[in-house]
């Protein structure tokens, strides 16, 4: 079965034969043979040449690139070989139907805040009580189908959060002053945290995306833009709640994470290396959950449902099937 690598020990990447073999900087070697390997998480400084990027490429294996405050800065995205003109078309299409665009967005906030809406209420029923945030969120998402562009539906998705983050407070078993969301760059160490975790999330969406026929620049929720592939933005809307946000609660509540887990004079801007791999090896773990899905029949896991999230928006493009957004249910 194929996984991911999380590289945080200086060192270099190499090619040997249909074998990577990473080197660190003391001299001690690993190899890795090239079909166990999903996708690489570089964390460190590293050196590779362009025959190990060949087979990377060869492979299809997507490198991710993290700077020393584990901020996102790009990945190695190789040549896509599974490709549909038609369905480029489709997808283009659908951004520049203003109505088609639309439709896609609001089914994007609509799950997404369904799915912060079920936290609350998981959260809610174990005594922490959150009642007026669920109340104040149920009825913005009454309203999401009334927004008559992205402007005004951002506008319903941004209260949203703004109501789910208040609880954050209730839900977190520990002091943690947590008012609003600051991204660039996060100013306390919960919103580090939650740039840290969603940036997996995102990346974990793209290598997904990848594997079917789907462009990743093309995007309905969010504005498609240079340097960034949106798609992942609309997609990991859906899976934030589910993953990202109670993997965070979980860390927390756990004492996995604490305030010794980020550099104090860095304003808690940087997560250690300790920390870091904390984050992802349970990410990892919960990637692994499975659910006996409910329309499959069968057992999968949660890193499939972004696959099958791809499959359904694929449906939908084609005018095979409405797309609906996965929902948690339990």
């Amino acid at each position: 079965m194929d996984r991911s690598y999380y590289i945080f020990n200086d060192g270099k990447l190499s090619r040997k034969d249909n074998t990577i073999t990473f080197e660190k900087s003391d001299g001690t070697k690993r190899d890795l043979p090239i079909e166990n390997v999903r996708d690489f998480y570089i964390m460190s400084e590293m050196s590779f040449n362009t025959s190990l990027i060949n087979l990377l490429s060869k492979y299809g294996i997507i490198a991710h690139f993290f700077n020393y405050y584990s901020f996102y800065t790009g990945s190695f995205y190789p040549r896509e070989e599974l490709v549909s003109g038609k369905l480029l078309i489709n997808q283009a299409e659908h951004y520049l139907d203003s109505k088609k665009r639309m439709v896609l967005a609001k089914e994007f906030v609509k799950t997404a805040s369904s799915n912060i809406y079920r936290n609350l209420r998981y959260y809610n029923g174990r005594g922490k009580d959150v009642s007026r945030q669920m109340i104040e969120i149920e009825a913005l998402i009454k309203q999401v189908d009334t927004a008559e562009n992205i402007q005004e539906l951002m506008g319903y998705e941004g209260n949203i959060h703004k109501h789910y983050y208040s609880a954050w407070n209730t839900i977190i078993d520990r002091e943690i002053n947590f008012t609003k969301r600051v991204k660039r760059p996060p100013d306390n160490m919960i919103n580090t945290l939650i740039s840290f975790v969603n940036t997996l999330i995102y990346t974990k969406v793209l290598g997904e995306i990848y594997k079917t026929q789907l462009n990743p620049t093309i995007s309905y929720l969010h504005q498609p833009g240079t340097r960034r592939f949106s798609l992942c933005l609309d997609i990991a809307e859906v899976f934030k709640p589910l993953i990202g946000d109670r993997l965070i609660f979980s860390l927390l509540n756990k004492n996995q994470i604490t305030e010794k887990s980020f550099t104090e004079h860095l304003g808690y801007l940087h997560l250690k290396k300790e920390a870091s791999q904390i984050i992802l090896r349970e990410l990892d773990l919960k990637l692994q959950t499975t659910i006996k899905h409910k329309t499959l029949n069968k057992t999968v896991s949660y890193q499939h449902l972004m696959r099958l999230e791809c499959y359904k928006l694929i449906k939908h493009l084609i005018g095979e099937k409405e797309y609906e957004g996965f929902r948690i249910w339990w």
